[in-house]
């Protein structure tokens, strides 16, 4: 795995890496997104899901915990999944999660919240420094290493 940081200077800075994450997806990935409540990551997902094609404002699943996505409204599935509710690790067996990757991408707000996350799992944080821009850092696993979108 080798770790990349990516310095955030606004909402549009955010949403353009979701954006180009979008073009590296594929069924059976799991992208994991943490960081503090307010850090950016409910806004990159909704960058990633515009470039797969979502045309309205994808809401944040914090109630749901889940909002599947599927074609014609994107042209990937994508499960944009919101584990911060779960009390215990084993309230997300009942999601279905390694079903949907036989189709579909996963897109984990709150990952810390589980136990394990599978082993070619994109994990992505955001972190608000008190000065200066909000730092993206990416530790990449091997399956994402010729797909990772940036320098």
């Amino acid at each position: 795995m080798i770790e990349k940081q990516i310095f955030l200077a606004d909402l549009d800075a955010t949403q353009a890496v979701g954006r180009a994450l979008a073009d590296a997806l594929r069924a059976g990935d799991v992208v994991a997104l943490s960081g503090d409540l307010g850090a950016g990551k409910t806004s990159l997902a909704r960058g990633v899901l515009s470039a797969l094609g979502l045309e309205e404002d994808a809401p944040s699943p914090s109630f749901a915990l889940v909002i599947p996505y599927a074609p014609p409204q994107v042209r990937l599935p994508i499960w944009h999944i919101d584990l911060y509710r779960l009390d215990k690790s084993s309230e997300a067996e009942e999601l279905g999660l390694d079903d949907a990757l036989y189709d579909s991408a996963l897109m984990i707000e709150w990952p810390e919240r589980l136990d394990w996350l599978w082993p070619e799992t994109l994990r992505l944080h955001i972190s608000v420094p008190p000065e200066g821009p909000r730092r993206l850092t990416a530790t990449v696993p091997p399956s994402w290493e010729d797909r990772w979108p940036f320098p």
